[in-house]
């Protein structure tokens, strides 16, 4: 048994009390199918065929026998349907919990090469055909086996000469459903790729859907869609003929095998082989034998699904996450905040150029340093390498003397706060935003927050002051006040190292001078990275760094760099200008 059927078979684990008791209703299901064509046979052979006196008491008593069984397959029934979803139903919970968890392991380089809408379908239409799989397939292998060998090893007490014509249409009837089971299993991989591609495309548009109306783009929008829904109608298409041939030919040779039954049958009896009580019950064992060719239909149409869906499911979980704590990782108690790049070099892909290549760089403890320099340096990549978003190529980062890969991812995320450029809030309300710097912060915590990053006023306008709904992303706010509750969720998180990626571009001049006031209150005893283009938000900073294609190409304090009239004096001066 590989890996993958072991990861397989473990989701039963938990539930294996409710498996076994859906097994056993299972079983007793198809017990009874099996039996009441034999109390059947016993009302047409042994009573009325030999006239017994007492016929009518046995027939009522065969009834009574009959209609009990049908009570017991009934409530076996109601409970495998019921509660065998529901088994099927937990073990998609566990499996979309586990993804979803598995997800948050994975580092910026997975999703920089992902689509939202792709790794969606992976936690919803793959898990759902997996529950399916999990609920129905192992009812369907029990129904299915014991009727299937229990109506055989019947028929064959009945008459093995007719049995066994029968059974020769089972060859052909299985290399017919293997060929279909093949075409249907690539079929249905294409299909579950272009869901996804449809989810990308929605996600895509529907996160959009100011721009593409500014642009009055929608025709645009509907054309890309129109492809990619042509494009699984196509798969889907495919997967359809093959399983409609896969039902049809079963279907076909289920009622051959009746007509074999009734032309032979009637031969036998003719000849004097077989007679007319018998041929009945033969005949409904007959209609029993099709129940499970039909049921394995469906199971295999389940299979395919499903094992397709756990396959894409298993080749994201595989997925190793390529940062993550060493075996001996460290947790940092008492955070300095002294940051120092030696050597570092980094690019995105193997293939790609390097975005930063031999950045030496030493930020002492509680200092304000500025980075500066044309887009596209390299700036924000520097500061995403601290947290450890990205994992450098050459060099080393350390944090208080120790190198950050020797150091607790949650610790060391945990010691430093960001105010990124694209800001992004959760759906939910003002107060819930702010919280999620400081998860059990009280309310005059997240208040004292919001003053400090000169949101507090603006919050109090609103319809519901904190407890206003703020839509999703925050839609219903401006930039500048989006930008303000992200920064009043780090200063709720208060951490040791900040790093600030033009954290006042969408501010007013009146809100950025607040802002500016803060921060500066905020470096004491903190680290502070500031990445800044609008360089007269940054002149009280200790020190700026100026960045270009080579690296690091000057730094010092704003005056020293005005002074020395090199690049840094060259950007401020044409911001000036403008």
């Amino acid at each position: 048994m590989n890996s993958r059927s072991k990861k397989f078979l473990s989701y039963y684990k938990p539930y294996l009390g409710l498996f076994f008791a859906d097994m056993i209703c299972a079983f007793m299901m198809s017990a009874i199918a099996l039996v009441l064509p034999l109390c059947a046979g016993t009302i047409t052979k042994n009573v009325l065929a030999n006239g017994s006196p007492d016929a009518l008491h046995q027939i009522y008593a065969m009834g009574g026998l009959m209609a009990a069984l049908i009570l017991v397959q009934t409530a076996c029934n109601i409970f495998v349907d019921h509660r065998g979803h529901v088994m099927g139903a937990l073990m998609e919970s566990d499996m979309r919990r586990e993804l979803f968890e598995h997800y948050q392991k994975l580092s910026f380089s997975f999703y920089d090469e992902q689509k939202t809408g792709q790794l969606m379908t992976r936690m919803t239409t793959d898990t759902f055909a997996l529950s399916e799989l999990y609920h129905h397939g192992p009812e369907d292998m029990i129904i299915s086996s014991l009727k299937f060998f229990g109506t055989f090893i019947i028929l064959l007490t009945i008459n093995v000469q007719l049995t066994l014509i029968i059974f020769l249409f089972l060859p052909v009837m299985t290399v017919y459903a293997l060929y279909f089971n093949k075409r249907m299993n690539i079929a249905l991989g294409k299909s579950y790729q272009r869901i996804g591609d449809i989810n990308a495309q929605v996600e895509d548009t529907l996160a959009g859907i100011r721009v593409v109306k500014s642009f009055t783009n929608e025709a645009v929008e509907r054309t890309k869609l129109a492809y990619v829904n042509k494009q699984f109608v196509e798969s889907r298409s495919e997967g359809y003929k093959s399983e409609a041939y896969h039902y049809g030919g079963l279907i076909a040779f289920t009622q051959f095998m009746t007509i074999a039954v009734i032309v032979f049958g009637g031969a036998a009896i003719v000849n004097a082989n077989l007679d007319l009580a018998d041929m009945v019950t033969y005949l409904l064992f007959v209609g029993i034998l099709t129940e499970p060719v039909r049921t394995l239909v469906n199971f295999a149409r389940l299979y395919q699904e499903g094992i397709t869906g756990f396959n894409r499911f298993m080749d994201i979980l595989e997925v190793e996450p390529d940062i993550q704590d060493s075996a001996d990782a460290v947790e940092l108690t008492r955070v300095r905040g002294h940051v120092e790049f030696r050597g570092v070099s980094f690019r995105y892909k193997d293939d790609h150029n390097y975005v930063l290549k031999n950045i030496s760089l030493d930020i002492r403890p509680g200092e304000y340093v500025a980075l500066v320099g044309p887009s596209g340096v390299g700036k924000t990549t520097l500061c995403s390498l601290i947290p450890r978003f990205y994992e450098v190529d050459e060099g080393e980062i350390r944090l208080d003397g120790r190198n950050i890969k020797d150091i607790q991812l949650s610790a060391l995320r945990g010691s430093i706060g960001i105010v990124q450029q694209d800001v992004y809030l959760f759906a939910g309300t003002v107060l819930e935003n702010i919280r999620y710097g400081k998860l059990d912060a009280s309310r005059a915590e997240i208040i004292e927050a919001a003053k400090k990053a000169n949101a507090h006023d603006f919050i109090m306008a609103l319809p519901d002051g904190y407890d206003t709904d703020i839509g999703q992303r925050g839609v219903k706010l401006s930039g500048g006040q989006k930008q303000r509750l992200s920064i009043a969720r780090v200063f709720l998180k208060n951490p040791p190292i900040i790093i600030f990626d033009e954290a006042t571009s969408a501010l007013d001049n009146e809100s950025e001078k607040a802002v500016q006031d803060s921060l500066e209150t905020l470096t004491n005893n903190r680290t502070m990275i500031v990445i800044a283009h609008r360089l007269s938000t940054i002149r009280n900073a200790q020190r700026i760094i100026v960045l270009n294609d080579d690296g690091i190409n000057e730094q010092g304090t704003h005056e020293a760099l005005i002074a020395s009239e090199g690049t840094y004096a060259n950007l401020y001066n044409m911001q000036l200008k403008v």
